[in-house]
Parts: structure tokens; C-alpha cells; sequence
């Protein structure tokens, strides 16, 4: 998430928190996109590489999956929901779903939808929460709500449970509603969770996912996965067929397509996704562990990925910021957000906390500090 906080880091950082799009990109990443960078190949998707993406795709999610390529996770974003959406449609999303506040306001001009936001103690929605804006159906003078949209990892750093997901899929189906997951952090889930991707996807009753590649690790890679071709808006040409309509009038449909499926076959490839995503969810919990205990700083989230909410002085996180970079999450409560990478290192990890502890000892030691 961006805030205030942006422009108040070093632009000479090098090493920092503030977010896993900070990390360059995987070493076998690069070497994919060498390997696809040789001769000629179909453009828009009818390429080797490709190709390939939908056979492990398949075998993550599903017989029936199928993938399409996009540049970013608001494409990605876009492109679902409108696949998903009658013109009348709308979406239910936690209110601090990235869709809601911090895609520029995408998802209305460009997808042309309303979003109604819930409120959420912890940033996962609930059947119970649903319902708070799962009402006036059929009434003509509401936008009809007709997709449920989570995410996996959730802004605040939470996960969904397999339960979880599939009673909340059960009730939106239920209300004739679609279930769509935004995955931009969805393997740094599956590694915390300890589970298959498709558990908590495809066999728990979501309709669309997003595969995000970019914050693990790739330079620009994510995908459109769609799990359940029924629930998409089709025409005389099927679903897949609607999709890729979608995609282009949306500007995601890459002309060089293998560069963008190439990144995405190098994560899907030997488990290299979940290799990157885990060493980055136990990074934060190195983190985490390390400020537990200190005082002048509180956890406002139990860490479940690779994601530190935590209380802290703003005098403190300042100083602090001048040597590893970090965004504020919410600056009237003082709040921080501290992510880890594919290659955060526990030398990272364990010079910030110096420095963090060092500030806060320094904190105590001012004048400023004996009054509190």
C-alpha cells in the first residue's frame, strides 16, 4: 500500500521494508526470460511458453482452469471482475481491499462498477459481513451485488482459511453471487497456510482467481485464472473466448506474450513459488519475533505472511526509515507496515531490529522520553 509515507524514503535505499515490489527479480526468472528471448514466436498468446503456462497451471488449480496472461495486478483486478459482472453488478470487498483503495479507482472507470465496502475487524470477510451489503435484490434502484471479492493474502496481512473460503462461497452462490480472489500475495497463503493452492481456490468454491507473480519474485507477471468457466459472462464463443475480449479492450493483452508467461512458468516451475514465498513469510516472522517483546512497539496483527502491522513512535520510525526504508500504513494511529521479500536476508532482518532497538533506547534516554 502507498501512502504519505512514500515520498518520505531515501531514494539511495537499498535494502528496507516498505514493500515486496521493492525486490528485484528471481535469478531463475531472469534466466526464463532469457530462455524464451531466442528465434521468433506467435504473438498474443499463441506461443510455446504460453502454452506451457496452461499446463501447470492445470496442475495447480485444475482440469478446467484456464489462464491469461496480464502486466499487473490492477489489470488482473479489472479484467476478473468485469468477466464476472453483469452491466448492473457490483462488487462487496473488505473496506481495506486494495480495490478499494489503492487502484486509482480502476475498478470503476474502467470495469464500470460500484463497490460496496464492508468493514472488517482483521480484513477477511465473513457470510455475516456479506450480508451488510448483500441486500436490495432485485430491487431496480440498487446496483445489484453480484460478486464477493477477497483477498489472499488480505491488505492487513491476514489469511483465509480453506473453511473459511468455502462457507463464504457457499453464501455468495447461494445469493447468486460470484466469488472472486485477488491472489496477489496468493503463494506467500499457500506457504503459511501449508497447503496446495487449489485447496483453498478452486476446490473451495472460488469462481476466478489472480496468480500474482510480481511481488514474488517476477519483473511483471500475473495472470487471470479462471476456475469455473460457468460463472464467467460468455457469448456464442464461450467464456475463454470472453475473457481475452476483456483483456484487450482493458490494454492487458501483451503482443510478446512468452515474456510475460515465461516469468510465470519459472515460478510455477519446480516449486520455485512456493520456495520464494515461504523464505519470505519467515522473514516476517523473524521480524516479528524480534520486535514482540520490545517496548514502544505493538503488533496490531498477529503475522500470518510476510506482512508486519506494528504501533510504533513516528519519531522512532523516522530515524529509523534514514537507514531501511518503510511505508506508514496508518499514520493517525502511527501505525507501520514492515513486508519481506523472496530476498529479504536474516542479515536484513537482524540490522533493522538493531537499529529499531537502538532508536528506542536513544527515545528512552531524551529528555522527551523521561516525561512519558
Amino acid at each position: 500500500m502507498s501512502g504519505p509515507g512514500d515520498r518520505e524514503v531515501p531514494a539511495a535505499a537499498r535494502r528496507g521494508f516498505a514493500s515486496d515490489n521493492y525486490a528485484g527479480a528471481h535469478p531463475e526468472v531472469l534466466a526464463a526470460l532469457a530462455a524464451a528471448n531466442t528465434g521468433h514466436q506467435p504473438a498474443y498468446g499463441d506461443d510455446e511458453w504460453t502454452a506451457r503456462l496452461q499446463g501447470l497451471v492445470r496442475a495447480e488449480f485444475g482440469d478446467r482452469a484456464q489462464a491469461f496472461p496480464v502486466f499487473n495486478g490492477t489489470g488482473a483486478n479489472v479484467v476478473a471482475l468485469q468477466a464476472l459482472l453483469p452491466p448492473w453488478g457490483a462488487v462487496v470487498c473488505a473496506e481495506s481491499a486494495h480495490i478499494h483503495h489503492d487502484e486509482g479507482g480502476a475498478p470503476e472507470r474502467v470495469a464500470h462498477t460500484k463497490l460496496y465496502p464492508v468493514p472488517t475487524p482483521d480484513g477477511r470477510l465473513t457470510p455475516e459481513l456479506v450480508d451488510r451489503q448483500a441486500h436490495g435484490l432485485g430491487f431496480v434502484h440498487r446496483a445489484q451485488p453480484a460478486v464477493v471479492e477477497i483477498a489472499q493474502v488480505t491488505e492487513l496481512g491476514t489469511v483465509y482459511t480453506p473453511a473459511q473460503v468455502r462457507e463464504l462461497a457457499d453464501h455468495a452462490h447461494a445469493l447468486g453471487m460470484a466469488v472472486y480472489m485477488d491472489g496477489a500475495r496468493l503463494a506467500n497463503a499457500a506457504a503459511a497456510l501449508g497447503v496446495p493452492l487449489r485447496s483453498f481456490t478452486t476446490d473451495a468454491g472460488v469462481d476466478v482467481v489472480s496468480l500474482g507473480g510480481t511481488k514474488n519474485g517476477a519483473l511483471g507477471a500475473e495472470a487471470v485464472v479462471v476456475l469455473d468457466p460457468d460463472a464467467v459472462r460468455s457469448g456464442a464463443e464461450g467464456p475463454g473466448k470472453a475473457v481475452e475480449y476483456l483483456r484487450k479492450s482493458s490494454m492487458q493483452l501483451a503482443s510478446k506474450m512468452r515474456f510475460v508467461s515465461a516469468q510465470l512458468v519459472a515460478l510455477l516451475t519446480d516449486g520455485l513459488w512456493l520456495r520464494s514465498a515461504a523464505h519470505a513469510n519467515a522473514m516476517a516472522a523473524r521480524l516479528a519475533d524480534g520486535v514482540r517483546d520490545l517496548e514502544g512497539v505493538t503488533l496490531t496483527q498477529e503475522p500470518a505472511a510476510n506482512q508486519v502491522l506494528a504501533v510504533l513512535d513516528p519519531a522512532v520510525a523516522d530515524a529509523v526509515r534514514a537507514r531501511y526504508a518503510f511505508y506508514d500504513w496508518d499514520a493517525a494511529r502511527h501505525e507501520v507496515r514492515w513486508m519481506t521479500s523472496w530476498d529479504t536476508t536474516e542479515e536484513d532482518v537482524d540490522g533493522f531490529l538493531a537499529a529499531l532497538r537502538a532508536e528506542l533506547a536513544a527515545r528512552d534516554r531524551s529528555p522527551a522520553g523521561a516525561d512519558r
